[in-house]
């Protein structure tokens, strides 16, 4: 779902892409007929269009939740095949924080699992501390392979006539983090780098989405942005600050759910739609996991303190709403009291 709202710079629920991995069978999904994909859209303008790894060897994962056409949105996986001085527009899908165990640069130094701090809803305990060292350790990896990225940029002499935006599709791929609405899960990196375009170092502290990085793309470019992308420039003159963000999950792989969300400010909104269903519902991506099985285990031990309980619910309310400048790990639901009705 996430990737198909990105490649569109549409929600993935107004294109009717929201539940995960659908389109499989025989009901097909249809993006809309004024809907093109932002690489359609710069393939049309001239660029040269590809989605590939970091070792430029073959193409990268794409899983759109819609019928598509490699062929016709990306010209090849390496910007290289290009036509001499033909501009590009590039996907580079890096491994991320969800493979903890890959090979990392063995210059840099590991992560002690006895240093790191974890969030309040985690239990303290070995499995949950090596996970998230070995998640910070796939970080660096990140790092390195970024790196490896930009030194292509240079040795070829186009860095400073090439825009970077780094993001990921999702946050910490934990128990309480991917495929839920809380900041752990949605919170993620956004990181551009435009020189002469943007200032070196400049932080901003807008709220925008995921999606906005298509119709920023397209800026860069000079490319017309369609009226009908939900995605908003975050430069130049048309730059519309967003005054809240929304947020959904559906169905992830087998496991059915529905959650949406709204922050403004430092305020977080939630709504439940299936509040008589637990958190963790059976869910073979997640349940094979050592996280999930020691938090578990220490559960049914009766060895989680309240916090740390509150994602092993049986159900959960139908609202939430939490005050992340007072409640930053969205632990105390405000949402029944009196005065946030």
């Amino acid at each position: 779902p996430s990737r198909s709202a990105m490649v569109t710079g549409m929600y993935q629920t107004t294109i009717g892409a929201h539940n995960h991995r659908s389109g499989r069978g025989k009901l097909k999904i249809n993006l809309p007929e004024y809907v093109k994909t932002i690489p359609q859209i710069f393939k049309d303008a001239g660029y040269f269009t590809c989605n590939c790894r970091t070792d430029f060897a073959k193409p990268a994962k794409t899983d759109y939740n819609f019928q598509y056409d490699s062929s016709k949105i990306y010209d090849g996986y390496d910007w290289s095949n290009r036509k001499p001085n033909q501009p590009f527009f590039a996907q580079i899908q890096l491994i991320g924080g969800k493979y903890r165990h890959y090979p990392m640069d063995p210059s840099k130094k590991q992560i002690d699992p006895n240093n790191v701090k974890l969030p309040p809803y985690y239990p303290d305990c070995p499995t949950i501390r090596n996970d998230w060292a070995d998640y910070l350790n796939s970080v660096n990896h990140v790092d390195t392979e970024v790196g490896m990225i930009m030194d292509r940029l240079k040795k070829e002499n186009i860095a400073d006539n090439t825009v970077v935006i780094f993001i990921t599709d999702h946050g910490i791929s934990h128990a309480r983090g991917k495929q839920f609405l809380y900041d752990e899960g949605t919170k993620i990196p956004f990181i551009v780098w435009a020189p002469g375009r943007v200032k070196a170092a400049a932080r901003r502290n807008d709220l925008i989405s995921h999606i906005d990085m298509a119709a920023t793309s397209l800026y860069f470019a000079d490319i017309d942005i369609p009226k009908h992308l939900q995605s908003r420039p975050l430069f130049g003159p048309n730059a519309k600050p967003r005054e809240y963000v929304v947020s959904a999950r559906d169905r992830c792989d087998e496991t059915i759910d529905c959650i949406r969300s709204v922050r403004k400010g430092n305020f977080k909104y939630i709504r439940n739609l299936y509040p008589n269903r637990p958190y963790l519902q059976p869910n073979s991506y997640k349940d094979h996991k050592k996280i999930i099985k020691t938090m578990r285990k220490l559960y049914a031990q009766g060895k989680l303190n309240a916090t740390q309980s509150l994602i092993m619910a049986q159900t959960r309310p139908k609202e939430e709403l939490y005050n992340l400048n007072d409640d930053p790990w969205e632990i105390k639901n405000l949402a029944a009291e009196p005065a946030f009705q």
